[in-house]
């Protein structure tokens, strides 16, 4: 049922934009939206990932999502805005029966379950830069969820938002360095760490349906 809102999610996407709480690596924040009424479930999110990279190096995020309630999640996704100059080819791996969708920019991951109050969902990828792609890689990751109520979930897109279906987000900004040797390094040059292939017991791969990142 889940899959069948996809259409409805770029859509809210486009038109309200990705707007996020910036973040850094390690950093653990619960994100409340300050609106006049409550989702139907909030989510504690944290976002950890690699801060520096070299061109044409690889970025690993990790993203953690716990349901604090008051109701279980049925209609969410994790996931987000990935960087632009990536290569169209990314790894990830999740709970076992997720699936995922990745088009353009935005990369999306959905569990085969229900989330109950107090349960976590998770996601971890590693992208790919670009060997010409330079300055600073951007994403912006989290949650986005929907109050869709009991009854409405065959409905068409078109209709769920012509009734004013709510959706929700919990993202953050994440900022990647991408450095480069200078062509005469001196004593402060420090070189990025190695980010290693992303290769956990399993792990999955997804390509970008548009190849326009």
């Amino acid at each position: 049922m889940r899959k069948s809102l996809s259409m409805l999610l770029g859509a809210s996407l486009a038109v309200t934009g990705l707007t996020a709480i910036p973040a850094q690596a390690t950093t653990n924040a619960t994100i409340v939206p300050q609106t006049a009424r409550e989702p139907y479930s909030n989510f504690k999110v944290s976002v950890k990932y690699s801060t520096r990279t070299k061109r044409g190096g690889k970025i690993l995020y990790k993203i953690k999502a716990k349901n604090l309630g008051p109701h279980y999640a049925d209609y969410f996704w994790v996931g987000g805005q990935v960087p632009k100059g990536v290569v169209p080819t990314l790894r990830w791996s999740a709970a076992k029966g997720t699936k995922c969708n990745w088009e353009g920019q935005f990369f999306w991951c959905w569990g085969r379950y229900a989330l109950e109050v107090g349960d976590s969902e998770w996601l971890n990828f590693q992208v790919t830069l670009k060997k010409n792609t330079k300055g600073t890689a951007v994403a912006k990751l989290g949650v986005i969820a929907f109050d869709v109520p009991l009854g409405a979930e065959n409905i068409d897109e078109e209709e769920l938002e012509r009734i004013g279906i709510k959706g929700w987000k919990w993202l953050k900004t994440t900022k990647t360095k991408i450095v480069w040797p200078p062509k005469r390094p001196t004593r402060g040059w420090t070189p990025p760490p190695v980010v290693k292939d992303y290769n956990p017991p399993v792990v999955h791969e997804e390509s970008n349906k548009k190849k326009d990142t």
